[in-house]
């Protein structure tokens, strides 16, 4: 063979390997391409995971973004006989707000509380001032024929009374799920909450009792057409339900279905009325938390460290300490938060504390050492206050004329809970937390944000007759703390 013969057929055997290589390259593109797209369909058809079903779009600050109409509102119960400047601040008051909550149910309510006493006679008292109550229980008792749907969940064992609310409740048809916190946390179910066809909610500090309506002081928040905030909250309540149920045992970790995409690192934003809102809820005690959610302890120590200017606090009990398990052990950790506040920040702190006939004693020198840390001259603030709600002529009914509060508003943040602030709320009952931060023009800002609403209610009440200095208490027949 000539050497241009061969020349010539070595061209065609590498033009025509090319060629085959071109066609096999073509080929492998086609199907690769195909592949993809019908990967992307099944994709695209399959029914999303819980974790994928969870995970809401999220703004440039990391935020979790919702379309919903989400109105948030401070709710307060007022004590009969006690007397405001008529243009003070309030709440809507709590009576007409769970009113509201059961005339819109269409579909389904559920109710978590410590308790239930909705009547006089639950506690062995005739008293006319238990009339809201009995209407809430008469309200609750004909949703089932409406075709409304209702769950409870509250604590077992709970306090000794004659209680019949829930036994005329489960004879209407509702559902009833009793939790034994002891059992699984040597703690007791202390949340106090609402969610309402998936949309609405309450959260504060009201049992389902009525001197919640008019013999104790109360407060709270609702938040209306928000369904993502009430579906976050439906994972609490069921985490309940289930450990409601015989022979439960605390799951180590909680199953994907509990877990959130809201929480303190990426809060919910919500934009109604001109306020731009970021929210998430907070929840104790650790073992009922999963890792996604921000744990209640958590959530008040970060929004005291975060504080510039001030921290305001009126909480029922005050004791860095626990106190219902022997022995009883130190526990500074929200003392200490405060402490450091006020000496390394220079935040002004004033605590709004309740004294009633029924509070611990045990308060009185933990809040006397927070109040002589206060020292203008050295720039440490420190103020503590004691507010007493006066008996007069209602001392035959237990457990009532308090302050039941359990609330914060800083700078940044307003907290509402459900929680007292001492060691054993934290560590071993059940309690649950919204945070809420707000921005928005100053003319709106105290009719239309939480915040804004929040501070003129606190300054309402430390500015009242009700709020005494410690060095000005002395001997006072409604407050056990007195000397």
């Amino acid at each position: 063979m000539s050497s241009t013969y061969r020349s010539l057929h070595d061209d065609y055997d590498s033009s025509s390997r090319r060629s085959t290589s071109c066609v096999v390259l073509v080929v492998l593109v086609v199907f690769l391409t195909v592949l993809g797209i019908l990967l992307a369909i099944a994709v695209l058809e399959r029914p999303p995971t819980p974790e994928e079903h969870d995970t809401l779009p999220r703004d440039d600050r990391g935020c979790n973004v919702t379309a919903d109409q989400c109105s948030i509102s401070l709710v307060e119960s007022i004590p009969l006989y006690m007397k405001y400047k008529p243009n003070a601040t309030r709440g809507i008051p709590l009576e007409q707000v769970w009113k509201d909550l059961l005339s819109m149910a269409t579909e389904e309510v559920d109710v978590v509380s410590f308790y239930w006493t909705l009547t006089g006679e639950d506690v062995n008292v005739n008293s006319s001032t238990d009339a809201p109550g009995k209407d809430i229980l008469r309200r609750l008792e004909e949703l089932p024929s409406r075709n409304v749907s209702v769950r409870v969940v509250v604590s077992e064992p709970t306090f000794k009374t004659n209680s019949t609310d829930l036994k005329i409740l489960k004879e209407k048809g509702v559902q009833v799920q009793k939790v034994n916190f002891g059992r699984l946390t040597k703690g007791v179910l202390h949340s106090k909450f609402w969610i309402v066809d998936k949309k609405h909610v309450f959260i504060g500090s009201a049992n389902m009792d009525w001197r919640a309506l008019t013999q104790v002081k109360e407060l709270g928040v609702v938040i209306y057409n928000c369904s993502t905030i009430a579906q976050d909250l439906t994972k609490i309540f069921k985490s309940y339900w289930v450990m409601g149920q015989a022979n439960s045992s605390l799951p180590r970790p909680w199953p994907s279905q509990y877990d959130t995409d809201i929480n303190k690192q990426h809060p919910l934003l919500v934009e109604s009325e001109n306020v731009s809102s970021s929210i998430y809820l907070s929840v104790s005690p650790p073992s009922f938390c999963p890792s996604s959610r921000t744990q209640d302890l958590q959530a008040i120590l970060s929004i005291i460290s975060e504080a510039q200017h001030y921290v305001d606090v009126a909480v029922m009990e005050y004791i860095p300490a626990t106190c219902f398990h022997n022995p009883k052990r130190y526990w500074p950790f929200i003392d200490d938060a405060i402490r450091m506040a006020a000496f390394e920040s220079k935040v002004r702190v004033r605590m709004l504390i309740s004294c009633g006939r029924d509070s611990d004693p045990t308060m009185l020198p933990f809040l006397q050492s927070l109040a002589s840390m206060d020292s203008p001259h050295h720039d440490i603030n420190i103020q503590v206050k004691l507010y007493i709600v006066p008996v007069g002529n209602q001392s035959d009914i237990p457990h009532a004329r308090v302050n039941h509060n359990k609330y914060m508003v800083t700078d940044k943040v307003a907290y509402i809970g459900t929680s007292n602030w001492s060691g054993d709320y934290f560590l071993n009952t059940a309690g649950v937390g919204v945070v809420v931060s707000q921005h928005a023009p100053r003319p709106v800002w105290k009719t239309k944000a939480l915040q804004g609403q929040l501070r003129a209610v606190f300054d309402r009440d430390w500015n009242s007759e009700f709020a005494v200095n410690l060095a000005d208490l002395g001997k006072h027949p409604d407050c056990a703390l007195s000397t």
